[in-house]
């Protein structure tokens, strides 16, 4: 049987993704000084209007404008490049800030001085993902859309393609046959540029030969696969200044690029105390665990909480057939492995650490980063042990 798959990717000049930066930007410089810090900040953008809201408990002395200001610095969005087409710049801001102390009937929930008296800071479910079509254990649409992004990215800080701005987007079509990736049929990317470029057929060529083509695995190179570069054709003013910019309207393309559920929790601007976070973050952990021992060639996690309490409600392991060993012996090998009370979780993954603005763009899972500790798999050779694999 053969169907295909898309999923899609944006730059980190995505307005969107300038959001989560600036959110995750805040988390970072409280936890450089305050590890226990109490985080949950949402940014919204439009023009040269940015608006920071939420909750912050932390002793930690936090200048949000100069974030704010660094962030778009850092993505290069500048009013030397762009003149008066992008209103949102540096030295051309309207900051907006509405943030309070987090609510005490939250706060006794999730504080206590034992890991069963830490609760978690919300009810909801985490979903955590893992395959073996990628060296990375992601899902290949994902993956490759990533690598897009990052290329055209790259190539606009290297100046290898000229005339390129931050904000970009990219999807990849993937064949699958008999449940396995076989070939990439159509790969759309829309890049932002100069108004003095050519798109047609200087920008577009150009993209092909110095960003799409290197980023395409060449065992899924189909010689009849669709490249729609800039299909519109003008592609001159972007970010915050086209688009309105939140934090948390990429989730898709924060996990799994639409393969495997979502909770509906957002990442950005969390401290590891809520578990839309840590608990999304420890099931790919363990679902990454379970592949990656050679238990399933696909397992989907899913964990729940309610608000106030330490352990899961519940614990669900989907390995949609391709399980080597019994499901349920899978199941206890997990529960004798993965301590998933949220105190537990932040812990044993190390993450009141300042390390979240660099998990704000292309991707919270399948990065190769000693601080995505979720992605490193130290208990495979105990679960396979234990799974008599």
């Amino acid at each position: 049987m053969t169907h295909y798959i898309s999923s899609e990717s944006v730059s980190e000049g995505h307005p969107d993704k300038i959001a989560d930066q600036i959110s995750d930007g805040v988390l970072d410089a409280c936890l450089r000084t305050d590890p226990a810090a109490r985080v949950a900040v949402e940014t919204a953008l439009k023009s040269n209007l940015v608006l920071v809201a939420g909750e912050l408990t932390t002793t930690a002395r936090v200048d949000v404008g100069q974030i704010v200001a660094d962030t778009l610095a850092r993505i290069e969005y500048s009013p030397e490049a762009f003149n008066d087409s992008f209103a949102c710049a540096p030295g051309n801001l309207q900051i907006l800030q509405a943030l309070v102390q987090q609510s005490p009937d939250i706060a006794q929930g999730v504080d206590g001085e034992s890991f069963d008296e830490q609760g978690a800071g919300d009810q909801g479910m985490m979903y955590g993902f893992a395959c073996d079509e990628t060296p990375e254990l992601m899902p290949t649409p994902i993956a490759i859309a990533h690598r897009l992004t990052k290329a055209t990215s790259e190539a606009r800080r290297n100046a290898v393609v000229a005339g390129l701005r931050p904000d970009s987007k990219a999807m990849v079509s993937v064949e699958y046959v008999a449940g396995r990736p076989t070939a990439i049929s159509t790969v759309v990317i829309s890049v932002q540029h100069d108004p003095d470029i050519d798109v047609d057929p200087d920008l577009r060529q150009a993209l092909l030969d110095k960003a799409v083509m290197p980023s395409l695995p060449e065992d899924l190179r189909d010689p009849d696969v669709t490249f729609l570069l800039n299909p519109t054709g003008k592609f001159v003013l972007g970010g915050p200044y086209a688009d309105a910019g939140l934090t948390g309207r990429k989730i898709i393309v924060d996990t799994y690029g639409g393969v495997g559920r979502h909770g509906g929790g957002a990442f950005s601007g969390k401290d590891p105390s809520k578990v839309d976070r840590s608990a999304a973050y420890a099931m790919r952990w363990v679902a990454k665990h379970i592949v990656a021992a050679g238990a399933a060639t696909k397992c989907e996690v899913q964990v729940s909480y309610a608000i106030g309490v330490a352990r899961p409600v519940s614990l669900m392991i989907d390995t949609f057939g391709t399980e080597r060993v019994d499901r349920k012996l899978i199941s206890e090998v997990v529960d004798d492995i993965f301590d998933l009370r949220p105190a537990a979780i932040v812990r044993d993954l190390d993450l009141r650490r300042p390390i979240y603005y660099k998990t704000a763009s292309y991707g919270h899972f399948g990065r190769q980063d000693p601080d995505f500790t979720w992605e490193q798999t130290p208990h495979a050779a105990e679960m396979a042990t234990s799974l008599g694999l």
